[in-house]
């Protein structure tokens, strides 16, 4: 006979950000309970509002299944004296197995007798197992823990009640002073108390008190919700994915409205009125069929629709004073010049330890006008490079950026505009914060992406120039993410840059333009180079490439980030090639003996010391690659896995370490020369070949 089990922790309302996962990770420890305990099930289904997280586990087992099994004990030469006495290794050893000496059998294994049992083990009940599930709960881990009460154990909040049914019967644990029951709670204003039958009444009886558990059925109810008060007023609502599912994890009985404000407010930027609305009140914003902003929103309320004019009403207050705000600081901040702005950035600390923001923009605009110089920009984007780096921080000190935030960037961008500059310039400022999370939109324009990639490598080699290296989970400067943004940056604009080529010449450049380090880079440029390696292979793992093809490219000599990633997509596509095992053992073969080359040698090949033809074939294929070298990475693995035929003969025709001193040395040369053309491949030593 199969059952239904139900589990709900009732909670005290949830932040919206954690609701989700709090289900997910609980789905998964009692998915992962049950299987450790031998219990199957058909289906587990999530339940998920702001005060709970309920599973039901369809299809359960009555029992887990009984074991027979031979378990192995001590030798027999241990378990017995030579009387044939038992010992107390093997009395021992049945009494753990809930058997007798009188149900030992002996057996033979690689030339040794051993104790062996036939042991029993009766499954034990569902019931009895469910019963543990007060350790899978409590167990849990959350991004915010707290205590209550006298308790020192911590949960995302306090527990308030438990619901443990399976089907009509009730499953005794407790969590501290809650004890599991048939009671669960509705809606905090509208429902009451709600006393369970069985465990499948769960969902219907919540809906009876106003709870709606099943968070996607929530979620299309708030869509649908928000699609027909759009529909009846001809407005363009963007449902924003993110927004909704916050908005689902606030609500238990979702009533979609909608409310307005004065069209005076229009005056500010889209980006201002859309955070007020959609970041702040979590309200999504209209437009029109055209796509101009309306003065209008939709929110959803936790309730009924009762008294929704009121609820309207309350805020289209609150929306208005915040608008208010900003226009007046809108206002205000056009007042200021970018050039008072930026001196106002001299009293504003990037870190006690490094500096102030102004100075920060000094060592930036020197860094920007060094990679942008490499990267081939044209005169005209080196002058707005140059502008850009100079003022891309002024809007941290205007009212608007003061009071939100989240428009770092954006303003400036604005106020650059309004003030005069050109559109690189004012875009540069607004992009040089992207990408602004691990997978967020990047720069679109050269000077923007440009600006990015100096802003975050100066924080870098800053923070570690004062020994403020991330580690563990302790990140708070967030420079994980900012050199994943560099790694991605260079990616995308598929720019060719040795950043430990461009590292000791910064200093010089700075030195020149008269502003002063934050660092020494004699100290921080092998561990920054390591610490970008790390966010190129987690940028090479989320291709699912090899582990080891992986390791190939980053451990290789090759510094230059998009030939990294390109010489591990090469091996990637080439990996399963017929010629691939031999290519890559020619190789490695060559790389192991080039080794023991003296790494100060000249390279030259002397052919007059040539003892066989395959020594001539292979310098003239080798030199015509020389010549000619490929253009892209693939271009370069084909070369050299066209050199295989050849070096095969190579070793079968010729004994490297020769005697003769100058034949062996030609040949580490010419060996040396094909391990210099894999270099741009990575380490092929790492390369798991079969």
């Amino acid at each position: 006979m199969s059952h239904t089990f139900l589990l709900e922790i009732g909670v005290e309302e949830m932040p919206a950000h954690v609701v989700s996962p709090s289900i997910k990770q609980l789905d998964k420890r009692v998915r992962d309970y049950l299987k450790e305990q031998r219990i199957s099930f058909d289906d587990i289904q999530e339940f998920a509002t702001p005060r709970r997280m309920s599973l039901s586990i369809s299809g359960l087992a009555d029992k887990q299944p009984d074991i027979d099994e031979e378990v192995k004990g001590p030798a027999k030469k241990i378990a017995q004296d030579a009387e044939g006495n038992w010992s107390k290794a093997a009395i021992g050893f049945t009494r753990g197995q809930g058997v007798t000496v009188d149900d030992i059998t002996f057996k033979e294994l690689k030339g040794v007798e051993y104790v062996y049992v036939d042991k029993h083990v009766a499954g034990q009940s569902v019931n009895d197992i469910l019963t543990g599930l007060n350790d899978v709960i409590m167990a849990m881990n959350f991004p915010t823990m707290m205590k209550w009460s006298t308790h020192k154990f911590e949960f995302v909040r306090p527990i308030k009640w438990l619901v443990a049914l399976l089907d009509d019967q009730v499953i005794p644990f407790s969590i501290l002073d809650v004890t599991t029951g048939r009671q669960t709670l509705g809606h905090r204003f509208l429902g009451g108390t709600v006393e369970l039958s069985t465990a499948t009444d769960y969902e219907a009886a919540l809906e009876d008190e106003y709870v709606i558990a099943n968070q996607d059925k929530r979620k299309g109810l708030i869509r649908d919700q928000i699609t027909q008060i759009a529909d009846e007023h001809q407005w363009v609502v963007d449902i924003d994915e993110d927004l909704l599912e916050e908005v689902n994890n606030l609500v238990e009985w979702p009533t979609a409205f909608n409310g307005g404000f004065d069209e005076q407010y229009l005056v500010l930027p889209d980006e201002v009125l859309i955070t007020s609305m959609k970041e702040h009140q979590r309200f999504f914003y209209a437009r029109d069929q055209a796509g101009k902003l309306l003065p209008d929103f939709i929110s959803v309320r936790n309730g009924n629709a009762e008294h929704l004019a009121n609820v309207a009403r309350g805020n289209e207050r609150v929306l208005t004073a915040r608008l208010e705000d900003a226009k007046f600081f809108y206002e205000e901040d056009q007042q200021v010049t970018i050039e008072q702005y930026v001196e106002r950035l001299k009293n504003v600390a990037f870190h006690d330890k490094i500096g102030s923001m102004y100075e920060k923009m000094q060592r930036v605009t020197v860094l920007a006008q060094l990679i942008g110089t490499k990267l081939g920009f044209t005169a005209a984007e080196l002058t707005d490079l140059k502008r850009a780096s100079e003022i891309y921080k002024f809007d941290l000190t205007t009212g608007m950026v003061g009071e939100f935030a989240e428009l770092q960037g954006v303003m400036g961008e604005k106020y650059a505009l309004l003030n005069g500059e050109n559109a690189a310039v004012a875009q540069a400022v607004r992009e040089h914060y992207m990408p602004i999370s691990a997978e967020g939109a990047l720069p679109d324009s050269k000077v923007g992406s440009v600006l990015a990639l100096a802003d975050k490598l100066e924080s870098i080699l800053s923070f570690f120039s004062v020994g403020m290296i991330p580690s563990g989970s302790n990140d708070p400067y967030a420079l994980r993410r900012q050199a994943y943004g560099i790694v991605r940056i260079v990616a995308d604009k598929q720019w060719h840059l040795d950043l430990l080529d461009i590292e000791p010449e910064l200093v010089i450049a700075m030195t020149a333009a008269g502003v002063s380090p934050a660092f020494d880079m004699t100290k921080v440029t092998s561990d920054v180079h390591s610490f970008i390696s790390e966010r190129i292979r987690l940028a090479l793992d989320g291709k699912k490439y090899r582990h080891d093809i992986v390791e190939t490219a980053i451990s290789g000599k090759q510094n230059d980030i998009v030939n990294v990633m390109e010489a591990a997509a090469t091996l990637d596509a080439h990996k399963d090639d017929a010629n691939f095992k031999d290519s890559i053992e020619a190789l490695t073969r060559v790389l192991r003996i080039a080794d023991k080359n003296d790494a100060d040698a000249n390279l030259a090949v002397d052919a007059a010391l040539f003892q066989a033809p395959s020594e001539q074939q292979l310098l003239d294929q080798v030199t015509a690659i020389e010549n000619k070298p490929a253009e892209t990475i693939d271009g370069l693995y084909q070369q050299l896995a066209g050199l295989q035929p050849t070096i095969a003969q190579y070793f079968e025709d010729n004994m490297i370490m020769d005697k003769n001193e100058q034949v062996k040395n030609n040949r580490l040369h010419q060996l040396t020369r094909i391990a210099q053309l894999t270099e741009e491949l990575g380490n092929l030593n790492e390369l798991i070949v079969k």
